[in-house]
């Protein structure tokens, strides 16, 4: 199962013009986020605001991370505050994987953008995020938040984009979507032998560990009824429903 660095914004002093900072609506959509990387058995490392830039990149490179995902708003130069709209989701020329999962996000986004237009992929050698993590790295700009449209629209729509996003990842990292619920701790109940948990929800798929009856389990979330997003062991996988007692 895939695992994310998951880095909000530590710019507190880029300002949104309808109050608050950049820092604190990236941290905001970084919460609205985790609920659903955990249903879809998504692990994520997640920087924190006392970060920077630079010391989030070298806790990126410390792990083995299937992505780096950078979340940040826009701002207008000086002088031309206001005037300008849209998303840009960055990735670093040379990265296929990197361009794939920008490219992935900003389709999706376009979505729920009040200017689908206005959303791009955007190749860039000028960010460290993208330039100098060793995973394949998007870094997002959000929209603008020095214009009052574009950060009204991110202010009241963060449980939307959170959803939008974890989308794109479970899209770009070729597992089902499901939809956030709450953890519930569950126990292996087959009738004879182990419960195979698998690398994604089909009889076919890979066995990548195996739960033993009566083993604890935790259920991070459901898809189609008929299969169980599971963590065991420290692995996350997908494990058939009807042998799990919840």
């Amino acid at each position: 199962m895939p695992s994310i660095y998951l880095s909000p914004s530590t710019q507190e002093s880029n300002l949104y013009v309808t109050g608050g900072s950049e820092e604190y609506y990236m941290n905001l959509l970084a919460d609205e986020m985790e609920p659903y990387l955990i249903s879809n058995g998504i692990s994520f490392r997640r920087n924190t605001p006392d970060m920077t830039a630079a010391s989030s990149i070298r806790e990126s490179n410390q792990g083995n991370y299937d992505l780096h995902l950078a979340l940040h708003s826009n701002g207008a130069p000086e002088g031309q505050y206001g005037q300008y709209r849209g998303t840009d989701v960055y990735y670093y020329p040379t990265s296929a994987q990197g361009q794939q999962a920008a490219q992935i996000i900003a389709r999706n986004l376009q979505q729920i953008y009040p200017i689908p237009s206005r959303v791009r992929a955007v190749p860039t050698t000028a960010l460290g995020e993208v330039r100098q993590t060793r995973a394949p790295a998007v870094l997002l700009e959000l929209a603008y938040h020095d214009n009052v449209d574009d950060a009204n629209w991110i202010t009241s729509n963060l449980p939307a984009i959170a959803r939008n996003l974890v989308q794109s990842l479970t899209e770009y990292f070729g597992i089902p979507f499901v939809e956030a619920q709450p953890v519930r701790e569950g126990v292996v109940a087959t009738q004879n032998g182990n419960l195979n948990i698998r690398e994604y929800p089909s009889t076919d798929a890979p066995v990548i560990e195996r739960a033993y009856r009566g083993a604890p389990i935790t259920v991070l979330g459901t898809y189609n009824g008929d299969w169980y997003v599971v963590r065991y062991a420290g692995t996350n996988g997908y494990a058939a429903s009807r042998y799990i007692q919840v």
